[in-house]
């Protein structure tokens, strides 16, 4: 249910929004800071000149969602890399692609429901009848309420046990209401869910009892029969038939999802390495419309704001405004009938309800990089808030939900551990986890000020220590990547900035919260500054703004008065700071994934070079905030790219630039950064008249057949819907295969496998020696492993193998003699050495 502090009325958050636009607009130490800027003739055209806001603005471009970088660009961040150099890269990479692929069998199906559950998690989405462990009888209808007076199985009243959470049910009858308690009368039929009738069911013997914990409730019988609010009577489940279907997400994959041949073995499936699937409790919390699950189902999950609702979507001032400004209502109703959201231009609404991560796991992805993300100052520019804005208490609420995620869907799926939403700490587990057929999720960090290192006119408010304490606070909760910056300059480093008409109000927010602006000048290779002229800075041919949501909060309530720079292009005079060299060491003595998007080019070089220099591989540009200068460096290190997702066509030209960049020392594997949930417009689609047009179904990866996604009365298609949100990525990695061939469906189920290498060799497991002279060891290294060993230990003591099919990995190594030999390591049942060869 929704927590009350959402229930605000529109016109009053109208008027806060208004009063603080003007507050920041007299903000005095606003009006001093500013005025510098204003007062200087060589920046401003004119005393007084402001930016031009009122321009309409779109997050949408394909110029920007499609382009190789997201980040602003110059002259000092081109790519590098010759002619030959490239074509050698694309045709190592196709070499690469012909080498054996590893063995996928299809998961075991779930075992058939016993006639009597197993366990108190047994019973989830199972359908049983009540008896009375006492008396023998059936629980049925009683008047207002419920007794056991039953005869006989078949007269019963069967309930669908809905799990809410590890061993708690709501028992949904099949009039569609719930079995509910009372503090003042004996149970009865509630229409709605609630807390008195979220039962938490324990198990005794062969027998089941019922209670309210919370309430201090149980559920008893009277001497009659009746059940009534008393000393909790045990009961005895039994399968039935006749109960309601509860309402749900179709997922529209059939066929077991696939898994590896062993535990150990190379591994295949999609790769997101940047999505916000906790973002529905970013920026206060009542941003985001929807989210991921609920305990109670779909229609509590996926329902729109409470302003958005009181106004027939007139009031959605973010959307409004994130579609230029202008008031023009939407359906609120999210389901059944979704009519107007979720689309892949609404960034205020749910994209990854738990329903819709299913369809892309059961369609072939296999890891998950969840980024927990927080801005404190946009956070407290917007009016409507029910959580603290600081990053660091938003990181640890996140977290927590992740866990609760993990939980929901092992709920869901029988018990402990039986889920296929599964939190990774390593890439040993994450292998594991993937072999089984589930998928793997990593946990990251994406925000302005993390550890509290904002900077307050250029005085850090963090120290090495408290980095270092939090440090190790974030990796105990499992976070494993990270970036160092998002929107704002902070105590680690400058940040890129925003174009477009994002630009100037992220900027005045950067302000409010540094002290600062940006201090961008014209990049090195530039000429003499020039004024900026207001107008270009405004009009909507300049390249819009990205992450698009944190313009629009800042637009509704940041100071107008804002400097005007030389001509670009432009670069962040601020770099890498002491402290952010600290904390990215920090990081990788930590066995952390650095992700260097969003940093300015100066501080991203330096980031760089100090992973050159420690020699770390746990490096990813997960989101296209990066520049070309920089790819080839973190392919070079051993890293990994995924760019944004965006548009099918766009992200295909992505991909063909990106293998002239792969470095054919390591194993190469593509994926995507989707940046769903309020930060990244998802793609749009070709039309249903596309030539080469994705047809419904289609094979996806491991044997399973794809066809049209259905939520609730709304059916998606692809090639008119888009990506309308997440379920629909292995139809767009299907668009792709259309648009580039096998051989792109090929290199994003190689994803996976990139990440894992890319992640073992960070926590110290050397590269291949086949494809890395730098990384071969003596014949007599592989030769002297113990029979017996792990295969963690193998990797740690020999390094990575060319190939891991099934039981086997093959080395490349040096013979005492000096010659280059092929020796094999095979492994027994239980993942130990039983054989060198």
């Amino acid at each position: 249910m929704r927590p009350v502090s959402r229930h605000r009325h529109f016109w009053p958050v109208t008027i806060a929004i208004t009063t603080i636009a003007v507050t920041m607009g007299s903000f005095p130490a606003y009006a001093s800071w500013a005025q510098q800027f204003h007062d200087r003739p060589a920046t401003a055209p004119a005393a007084g000149a402001v930016i031009d806001e009122s321009k309409p603005h779109t997050h949408n471009d394909p110029a920007t969602k499609n382009a190789i970088s997201r980040a602003p660009q110059s002259a000092d961040t081109a790519d590098p890399t010759t002619l030959t150099e490239a074509v050698t890269h694309v045709s190592r990479v196709a070499e690469q692609r012909d080498e054996p692929d590893p063995t996928l069998v299809p998961t075991t199906s779930p075992a058939a429901r016993t006639a009597v559950p197993q366990d108190r998690y047994a019973m989830a989405g199972g359908c049983y009848a009540l008896q009375s462990a006492t008396t023998g009888k059936w629980v049925v209808r009683d008047g207002g309420g419920y007794a056991a007076k039953g005869t006989s199985l078949t007269g019963a009243l069967p309930f669908h046990f809905q799990a809410t959470d590890l061993g708690t049910y709501l028992l949904f009858a099949p009039d569609k209401s719930f079995l509910g308690a009372s503090t003042l009368t004996r149970p009865n039929p509630h229409l709605n869910p609630s807390a008195m009738s979220d039962w938490t069911v324990t198990k005794s013997g062969s027998t089941f009892t019922f209670s309210l914990p919370t309430k201090k409730i149980s559920l008893g019988r009277s001497s009659t029969g009746g059940l009534v609010n008393g000393a909790a009577a045990p009961f005895n489940l039994r399968l039935a038939n006749g109960c309601a279907a509860w309402p749900e997400v179709d997922v529209n994959v059939t066929g077991n999802p696939f898994a590896g041949a062993t535990p150990y073995q190379e591994v295949r499936g999609y790769l997101d390495a940047h999505t916000h699937g906790m973002a529905f409790e970013f920026l206060g919390g009542d941003v985001h419309c929807g989210r991921p699950w609920h305990p109670y189902g779909v229609a509590y999950a996926l329902k729109d704001c409470i302003d958005h609702e009181l106004t027939g979507g007139s009031g959605a001032v973010l959307e409004n405004f994130l579609k230029g400004g202008t008031i023009e209502p939407h359906d609120t109703v999210g389901w059944p009938t979704f009519k107007d959201w979720p689309a892949p231009d609404s960034l205020t609404h749910e994209g990854t309800y738990y329903k819709w991560l299913e369809r892309s796991w059961r369609g072939g992805q296999r890891i998950l990089v969840n980024l927990l993300v927080e801005n404190n100052q946009l956070c407290m520019l917007y009016p409507l808030k029910r959580n603290s804005c600081d990053d660091m208490a938003s990181i640890r609420l996140q977290a927590g939900d992740m866990r609760k995620l993990e939980r929901y869907v092992d709920a869901q799926s029988g018990g402990p551990g039986k889920g296929w939403y599964r939190i990774v700490t390593d890439p040993f587990q994450a292998r594991e986890v993937i072999n089984q057929g589930k998928l793997a999720v990593v946990m990251g960090i994406e925000t302005s000020a993390v550890f509290g290192c904002s900077s307050k006119l250029d005085r850090p408010q963090c120290t090495t220590a408290s980095i270092d304490q939090q440090l190790d606070e974030v990796h105990a909760l499992g976070v494993r990547q990270m970036e160092l910056v998002n929107k704002f300059d902070n105590a680690l480093a400058g940040v890129a900035g925003d174009t477009g008409t994002a630009a100037p109000l992220i900027n005045a927010a950067n302000f409010l919260e540094t002290g600062s602006f940006w201090d961008m000048r014209k990049c090195p290779d530039g000429s003499d500054p020039e004024v900026h002229d207001k107008d270009q800075l405004a009009l909507p041919s300049v390249a819009p703004q990205q992450d698009a949501l944190f313009g629009a909060i800042a637009g509704l309530a940041v100071p107008i008065k804002l400097p005007l720079y030389a001509s670009g292009p432009h670069c962040n005079a601020r770099g890498l700071t002491n402290l952010g060299d600290h904390t990215i060491e920090e990081m990788a003595k930590r066995k952390m994934i650095f992700d260097p998007d969003h940093m300015s080019v100066v501080a991203r070089k330096s980031s760089l070079d100090l992973a050159e220099k420690l020699k770390y591989p746990g490096v990813v540009s997960s989101h296209s905030w990066a520049t070309p200068d920089a790819y080839p460096r973190i392919y070079e290190l051993g890293g990994v790219v995924t760019p944004y997702a965006g548009d099918s066509a766009g992200f295909v030209e992505k991909w063909r630039k990106h293998l002239t960049w792969a470095d054919p020392r390591y194993y190469f594997g593509f994926g995507y950064g989707a940046d769903i949930n309020g930060l990244g417009a998802q793609g749009n689609p070709r039309g249903a008249n596309a030539p080469d047009k994705v047809t419904y179904p289609f094979a996806g990866l491991g044997g399973v057949t794809i066809d049209k996604q259905v939520s609730g009365k709304r059916t998606y298609d692809i090639n008119v819907d888009g990506v309308a949100h997440y379920g629909l990525y292995p139809d767009w990695i299907e668009d792709l295969r259309k648009q580039g061939g096998q051989a792109i469906a090929d290199d994003m189920a190689r994803g996976s496998e990139a990440y894992l290498d890319m992640w073992e060799r960070a926590v110290g497991v050397t590269n291949d020696a086949c494809r890395d002279p730098r990384a071969i060891k003596a014949e007599s290294v592989i030769k002297g492993i113990p029979l017996g060993t792990t295969v963690q230990n193998v990797l740690l003591k020999a390094g990575q193998p060319h190939t891991r099919l099934a039981t086997t990995f093959t080395y490349c190594a040096r013979s005492a003699a000096g010659s280059n030999v092929t020796r094999t390591v095979t492994f027994g049942s239980t993942g130990k050495v039983t054989r060198i060869s």
